[in-house]
């Protein structure tokens, strides 16, 4: 006979999803507690006479009254190789009708993240396949990177397509979507299934129709898979989408504990309960596995204001972010990245040398363009040379960085578009002509040096070897354009 020994408490009151017992003496913060009903409480905090506990599942069935045990363990859920290709909620239990997930190991959910010791420099890049972000505001492997900017901005078709990108790259995604719609997340399940991306991804849902206790475990699951695979030597790309509505979240159950109020009626640990999460993200030394952990969080701010009480905190604990601008996205400028508000403090030590030879450059060039187009729209002749020049190159600059959604374009073919953009090739091409360009050179280069590819990868450089075969392969690009030869197509 198994013997089971577990402290019994009773019910007292019932706040929507906060739950008030009495009679577990020994329970600490951060356990699991399990009603007579089966569903399973987290504890929150304590009063003089009482637990607190927010309820991991429907609250609708539980009564004061009712009995409450406490076996006396912490939060540790299951994790593994199983994980990759299915949709689980908080608690790691199926949401996508294929069956159990079969697992034998467990993690705690909540835990310290790993230490200056433990940790090694940054020194791979994480290739997004969107141009503007792998040239200009490049992301590294075990980074923080914050995406923020209003509603309908892009800021998530922009993550998705870095987790399009990593297929064949031997990098684990983790979609964590957190207070959407459920009808949002179907259209991105849609969206990876096809593209085939299941192979290499999980997604935690923590959406709308959720019990809060659920959308507030989330985040913290998706980590906690993440943790798995890094620890097993695994590069792992974490999207949390969205930290706004975890804050709110948060917000509701503090609420209902009865918590002092502060700033924006936001309780004073928020600050703590996202610097936990962000900490966990890293670089592992090779002793300890050698894997990465890199987080996406994305915050929704209101009409471009970036002083809210959640965006600064976010601001502060991540390693550079990216501001999406609405002005941007309605002119048609997508993705929608501002660059003058936009930085990246680790990407660029682990930028390939070949990328940061042929962006150094990018930004200011196309910041001074767009001053210059500004200052000189009403000018309709008397132009320098110089100025237009500046105009041409940036004209051909912002047909390049404008890119459709989930189309990721791989780093040797950006590589193409910068080193053209830099020789001057495509100063006098109409816009009709970059967007062929755009279509036509990468295929083109392929069959004409075979090797590029391969070369540029293994080298991460353009060594004058390289510089010159492309050279040769542009020219007999635009000479077959200009014969109109079917061998560009």
């Amino acid at each position: 006979m198994k013997f089971e020994v577990r402290e019994v408490g009773k019910v007292k009151s019932v706040r929507k999803f906060i739950i008030m017992a009495s009679g577990l003496p020994s329970c600490v913060n951060g356990q699991i507690v399990e009603f007579a009903n089966g569903i399973w409480g987290l504890v929150m905090g304590f009063t003089e006479d009482k637990v607190q506990i927010l309820v991991l599942g429907d609250a609708t069935s539980i009564r004061a009254g009712d009995e409450v045990y406490n076996k006396g363990k912490s939060l540790n859920l299951p994790v593994g190789e199983a994980f990759v290709g299915r949709m689980v909620n908080g608690l790691c239990q199926e949401q996508d009708e294929q069956g159990p997930i079969a697992s034998g190991e467990t993690y705690p959910v909540f835990k310290v993240a790993p230490g200056v010791m433990e940790r090694a420099p940054v020194k791979e890049s994480l290739e997004t396949g969107t141009l503007v972000i792998d040239a200009i505001i490049p992301i590294a492997k075990g980074q923080r990177q914050l995406f923020i900017g209003d509603r309908l901005t892009g800021k998530t078709t922009v993550a998705i397509d870095a987790i399009l990108n990593q297929k064949g790259k031997g990098v684990i995604c983790i979609y964590c979507c957190i207070g959407k719609p459920f009808s949002a997340l179907v259209k991105i399940v849609d969206t990876l299934k096809e593209h085939d991306c299941f192979g290499y991804t999980c997604i935690v849902t923590g959406v709308a129709s959720l019990s809060p206790g659920e959308q507030y475990l989330a985040p913290y699951t998706a980590c906690m898979l993440g943790e798995y695979f890094m620890q097993n030597g695994r590069d792992v790309l974490v999207v949390l989408d969205d930290l706004t509505k975890h804050a709110w979240i948060y917000r509701q159950i503090s609420l209902l504990l009865e918590r002092a109020p502060g700033r924006e009626a936001y309780p004073g640990d928020i600050f703590y309960i996202h610097s936990q999460l962000m900490e966990r993200a890293g670089y592992l030394k090779k002793e300890l596995g050698g894997g990465s952990m890199t987080f996406l969080p994305i915050v929704d701010i209101l009409q471009g204001d970036v002083t809210g009480y959640i965006s600064t905190n976010l601001i502060s604990m991540t390693d550079g972010q990216l501001y999406f601008s609405t002005s941007l996205f309605n002119r048609g400028f997508k993705p929608a990245i501002d660059f003058g508000l936009s930085v990246s403090r680790i990407g660029n030590k682990a930028q390939w040398p070949a990328m940061r030879e042929l962006g150094k450059t990018l930004r200011l060039d196309y910041l001074q363009y767009k001053e210059l187009l500004q200052m000189t729209q009403l000018r309709t002749s008397g132009l320098s040379k110089e100025a237009e020049s500046k105009l041409a190159r940036g004209g051909a600059m912002n047909q390049l960085i404008v890119q459709d959604k989930n189309k990721p374009t791989v780093i040797e073919e950006q590589i193409i578009y910068l080193y053209a953009l830099n020789r001057g090739i495509l100063d006098n091409l109409s816009d009709t002509q970059l967007k062929q360009f755009r279509q036509e050179v990468f295929p083109f280069i392929n069959k004409c040096y075979p090797d590029f590819c391969k070369d540029v990868r293994a080298k991460q450089e353009l060594t004058a070897e390289i510089k010159e075969k492309l050279d040769t392969c542009l020219k007999e690009y635009f000479k077959a354009l200009v014969r109109g030869d079917n061998t560009v197509k």
